[in-house]
């Protein structure tokens, strides 16, 4: 029987693991009801690797509200301010803030001062606290800051891969389910070092996803080509277009593959239930995912 690992998003940090994980197989299951279907394996088959407190200790410990302040106040390095400037300049081309919201929030002159202005970034903010439902712009900052210092800081990254990885063993057929952050985490491992472990994931799926953000994908391109990786046989990406952080489908156009032969299947049809659009219950309770992860489980 083959093996399922969760791979969480950020802002996990002092939570319980147990219990976390036991959110993540009650949504599944949730999920599963609705095609009649239980559970197909046991729950000791199911890893959920926690790395909530490493980042949170390792990205300085803050509270939220606190790293959001530092945050906006442009405090970090030049490249991570460009980092999180281009990543918020793609937020509003993508329509999440129009120009008029932006405009009413900061006057007509938000859009003349453009994103090398840091005022800019502030004013777009708080067009998400004013226009989005339940969206968050302290939340999409410290999200932003957090995905640039797994992709940008290696000893981060490194410990992070080797807590995630060790939850998948090698010659064990094992379906990786990942959200938010977690996307960027588990597609980064499994193509730099599922192969060289002997991975086999017969099933990647991945819900809520940035990797489709431009200056995501460029990061990650840095670090190895964008392809499937290739311990992966089938690639599954699901969002709700009303999400924040998945702006895109991982398609030709938005996360085009080295490889033209592979594909990534995406389902943009999701609903998710949770106020901001972007939790993990959302997704795990959907029918069409949970379904495509019970194929995965019983095959």
């Amino acid at each position: 029987m083959r093996e399922l690992v969760f791979v969480h998003g950020r802002a996990q940090e002092h939570k319980n693991a147990s219990a976390l994980k036991a959110e993540w197989i009650e949504s599944l299951e949730d999920g599963l009801s609705k095609s009649n279907l239980k559970l197909p394996i046991d729950e000791k088959q199911i890893h959920f690797p926690f790395y909530g407190d490493r980042l949170y200790g390792m990205t300085e410990g803050k509270l939220a509200d606190a790293m959001a302040d530092i945050i906006v106040r442009g405090e970090g390095g030049h490249a991570e301010q460009e980092f999180t400037r281009a990543m918020l300049r793609e937020l509003q081309e993508s329509g999440v803030v129009t120009e008029d919201q932006l405009s009413e929030v900061a006057g007509p002159g938000a859009i003349e001062r453009g994103p090398l202005n840091w005022e800019w970034f502030q004013d777009i903010l708080r067009a998400v606290d004013r226009y989005v439902p339940f969206g968050s712009g302290a939340n999409i900052a410290i999200f932003t800051r957090d995905v640039y210092m797994y992709l940008k800081n290696s000893q981060i990254r490194e410990s992070i891969d080797k807590g995630v990885g060790a939850a998948i063993k090698p010659g064990v057929e094992t379906v990786v389910v990942s959200h938010s952050l977690g996307t960027v985490v588990a597609y980064n491992l499994l193509r730099l070092q599922g192969i060289q472990l002997g991975w086999q994931v017969p099933l990647l799926v991945t819900v809520g996803s940035p990797l489709a953000i431009g200056e995501v994908r460029k990061t990650m391109k840095l670090l190895a080509p964008v392809d499937v990786p290739e311990c992966v046989t089938r690639w599954y990406n699901a969002l709700d277009t009303r999400d924040v952080v998945a702006l895109y489908p991982l398609d030709t156009k938005r996360f085009p593959l080295v490889n033209p032969l592979h594909a990534i299947e995406n389902m943009t049809n999701v609903r998710n239930k949770t106020t901001n659009r972007h939790g993990i219950a959302g997704y795990l309770d959907d029918k069409a995912v949970a379904k495509t992860i019970y194929d995965a489980l019983i095959a």
